[in-house]
């Protein structure tokens, strides 16, 4: 399904530092900064390999800077979109704040130089992942999927994924199955993450022409898909403990949020939430689902920072 439309005139207006730091996505940014340091941190504590503090540190600007240059290509091939949905209206482009092309420039501008940082900063390898990493946000999730598929966030989540494994790569120079479970955790979790906000945004995505799964296949498709997903994303989030690359701390904090993660999942399976009998409660049960599966995903990837970076490492099988 592809959508074509003219982006409704907007009257320049003068762009403020707020205007372009907003094009660069820093919520977006901040999850992906946080996942690529604790998959830096946890190879570390895992191989006993040190990295220099500051090449450390400016791995980490460059993932930044590179998430924020996806964001930016985003926000370029999305200004159509972005200007008909209410929620993105008022974004950079659209408000007509920032030129389209200055975006584009921007984007393109910033993926160079991070992926120039990183190289320079640790290896090859992880200057590879983050320039792929960019690509699949910036070019195959937002242009090749999102107007395409009902699954481009099925397909399109692994763009999110990549951050814990390029901080992994940052450090050894090598990309272990405890690097890729670590992807796997961030790819099964983003589907329920983002169809949970999707129910409460299927009206504005519809009249975008966006084919997200609530607007192709109804919202109680979408709701047996959340649960599916949530369910599925429950043993994997156990893995690093299996493995040994979390410990007992890690696994204490995974158990209990992955109750309240299958508590949200099951709620929402039993509401109405996106139908057409859908009210405030199921909105905001939506979007109390959508909070806590940001608060799940954080609280896994802080235990494994902590356990690795503040020596408070235990294996299950050290006891």
């Amino acid at each position: 399904m592809s959508v074509e439309m003219t982006a409704p005139e907007t009257a320049p207006r003068l762009a403020t530092a707020k205007d372009y730091f907003d094009l660069l996505k820093p919520r977006i940014m901040g999850l992906v900064v946080f996942t690529a340091f604790a998959g830096l941190v946890a190879a570390v504590g895992i191989t006993g390999q040190g990295i220099n503090p500051l090449l450390a540190a400016v791995s980490i600007l460059a993932v930044a800077l590179g998430s924020g240059a996806a964001g930016a290509l985003n926000m370029w091939y999305d200004a159509d979109i972005d200007a008909v949905m209410s929620r993105t209206s008022t974004r950079p482009i659209p408000s007509g704040a920032v030129p389209r092309d200055e975006a584009l420039a921007l984007g393109l501008i910033m993926s160079g130089v991070s992926v120039l940082l990183m190289w320079i900063a640790s290896n090859v390898l992880a200057a590879g992942l983050l320039a792929l990493s960019i690509a699949y946000y910036g070019w195959f999730y937002t242009i090749v999927l999102k107007r395409r598929t009902a699954q481009n966030i099925v397909i399109g989540g692994a763009a999110g994924a990549f951050p814990p494994v390029i901080g992994w790569a940052a450090v050894t120079g090598s990309t272990p199955l405890d690097a890729w479970i670590l992807f796997a955790i961030i790819f099964i979790w983003t589907p329920p993450h983002f169809w949970a906000l999707s129910l409460v945004a299927h009206k504005e995505y519809k009249k975008a022409g966006v084919p997200m799964l609530p607007v192709t296949n109804g919202a109680k498709a979408t709701r047996n898909q959340i649960l599916l997903y949530t369910l599925l994303l429950a043993p994997v989030g156990l893995w690093p403990v299996a493995t040994g690359l979390a410990g007992i701390l890690y696994g204490v904090t995974t158990t209990v949020l992955t109750v309240g993660f299958i508590y949200y999942a099951i709620k929402l399976w039993r509401s109405e939430a996106g139908g057409p009998e859908a009210g405030a409660e199921e909105r905001k049960l939506a979007m109390s689902m959508f909070g806590f599966s940001i608060l799940y995903l954080f609280g896994l990837f802080a235990a494994l920072i902590i356990e690795h970076g503040f020596g408070l490492y235990f294996p299950l099988g050290g006891f």
